[in-house]
């Protein structure tokens, strides 16, 4: 285990992996307890210490399993996926929340986060009317409660674990 410092300094290139990569896997688990696992585009907010995805009114059925059971893991893996100048494979394990109210406009509020990574989103808005149903969109909300950090993305290596108080 890392001293503080170091784990300090881990931490903050933690959050760089989460705020640079295009994608992570998100899973939960489904009515039956079963694991479900789905690619999604991660919104992390460094000041709020907060991980968001926006997911379509279409794909509601994520958004129920994840009512029903808020506890889940992201996986943040895969050196091509992860912009950042320092690069760590993370699972981080975390508490969901699914905002759903005001489904149009609500996960507006994360569109800077979503346009720094993809800044051609702005072009899909002008042409929301067109696929109406798709801008429907709740907000998952995630808490994270520990980090498993495999340092380096050297997953031969045991991992760091960094618990979130």
């Amino acid at each position: 285990m890392p001293h503080f410092k170091e784990q300090t300094e881990l931490m903050d290139e933690v959050e760089e992996v989460m705020r640079q990569s295009l994608v992570c896997i998100l899973t939960f688990t489904n009515e039956k307890g079963e694991p479900v696992s789905h690619p999604m585009l991660p919104l992390y907010d460094k000041e709020l210490k907060r991980l968001y995805f926006t997911s379509s009114v279409l794909f509601s059925k994520k958004l129920e399993d994840i009512k029903r059971n808020g506890n889940v893991s992201v996986l943040f893996q895969g050196r091509s996926f992860v912009k950042a100048e320092k690069y760590h494979a993370v699972t981080l394990k975390g508490s969901a929340r699914v905002e759903d109210e005001e489904f149009s406009e609500r996960w507006m509020r994360l569109l800077p986060l979503w346009r720094e990574k993809e800044p051609y989103i702005d072009a899909y808005l002008k042409r929301r009317v067109a696929l109406p149903l798709f801008w429907e969109r709740a907000v998952i909300e995630i808490t994270p409660r520990e980090y498993v950090v495999w340092v380096d993305g050297d997953l031969s290596r045991p991992p760091v674990t960094i618990r979130v108080s």
